[in-house]
């Protein structure tokens, strides 16, 4: 049987109607420009079907596995709110200690050799209270003389002590 051209015209635009705009896909990885792990993303139809499904970096929404992603959220969402309650307690703990006292050779008009690092500061933490903090979510000044100073420290992404810090001579 052949076809008119106004009959495949028509036959094609009906096609063009069925076919989805966008797909929705549940990554299974971190992408970027796209998404994080258990997002729900809408991509192009080809781009779900060519690359992200066969990569196995997406698997297509449906409702046991959006069941999946949001149990997974909500074990996230309280694995953050155990690591928040546990930085408020470090905080406590560390602001009760006051300040914290580090000794260094001193040279001439109270200047030390050498300076305070964040080491210095996480061995005088550890000293005090027992805790081990990260070195790198410590903030301190420039220190190369005696006297009192403030240190920044970043227990959570929502909590930071203020721990004063004495530099005596040793």
């Amino acid at each position: 049987m052949l076809l008119k051209p106004t009959q495949i015209n028509q036959i094609l635009q009906e096609k063009r109607k069925t076919m989805a705009k966008r797909v929705q896909l549940v990554l299974n990885q971190d992408i970027s420009k796209l998404g994080k792990s258990g997002d729900l993303v809408e991509v192009a139809p080809g781009y779900a079907r060519n690359y992200l499904i066969p990569q196995k970096l997406a698997t297509n929404a449906t409702p046991g596995i959006l069941k999946q992603v949001e149990r997974r959220r909500e074990q996230e969402r309280q694995r953050q709110l155990e690591l928040r309650q546990q930085a408020l307690e470090q905080k406590e703990s560390l602001e009760k200690v006051g300040s914290l006292t580090i000794a260094k050779p001193v040279g001439e008009n109270e200047a030390i050799f050498g300076t305070i690092t964040t080491q210095d500061v996480v061995d005088a933490i550890k000293a005090a209270t027992g805790q081990e903090i990260d070195r790198r979510g410590i903030t301190i000044p420039d220190i190369n003389h005696l006297g009192t100073y403030q240190a920044e420290i970043k227990l959570h992404s929502e909590v930071a002590a203020q721990v004063d810090i004495q530099v005596v001579a040793s």
